[in-house]
C-alpha cells in the first residue's frame, strides 16, 4: 500500500502556479486597465489597447501608467478631448499619434 503524498508538498508547485499566472498577463490587458483606470469606458479602453499596443516600445507604454491620475481628479469618464490633452502633456509625439488614431479609429 503506498502513503499519500503529504499536503505541505503541493504547497511549492501551487505557489509557482500562481506566480506564473502572474506573469503572464499581457502588456495589452496592463494597457486596457491602464486606460479604464484613466477614465476610458471598457469598449473605448479594450479598442484602443488593441491598436496601441504594438505600435508603442515597453517605455512608451510605461509612460501611459502615469494617466491613471486622471481618474483621480475627474469624476466620471473622461472625455476624449481631455484625455489626447493629457497624453500631449507627456511630450512624446509617437505616443500622441498612436494614441490618437487609435482613439479616432475607436469612436466610430
Amino acid at each position: 500500500m503506498t502513503s499519500p503524498i503529504p499536503r505541505c508538498a503541493f504547497v511549492p508547485l501551487l505557489m509557482a502556479a500562481l506566480l506564473s499566472s502572474c506573469a503572464t498577463v499581457s502588456p495589452e490587458s496592463r494597457l486596457r486597465n491602464r486606460l479604464m483606470e484613466a477614465g476610458l469606458s471598457p469598449r473605448m479602453a479594450r479598442c484602443m489597447a488593441g491598436k496601441m499596443v504594438d505600435r508603442l516600445s515597453l517605455s512608451q507604454l510605461r509612460n501611459l501608467q502615469s494617466l491613471a491620475s486622471l481618474r483621480k481628479t475627474d469624476m466620471g469618464e473622461v472625455t476624449l478631448d481631455h484625455f489626447l490633452h493629457k497624453i500631449r502633456a507627456l511630450e512624446d509625439p509617437e505616443i500622441f499619434l498612436v494614441t490618437s488614431k487609435a482613439a479616432v479609429s475607436c469612436s466610430f
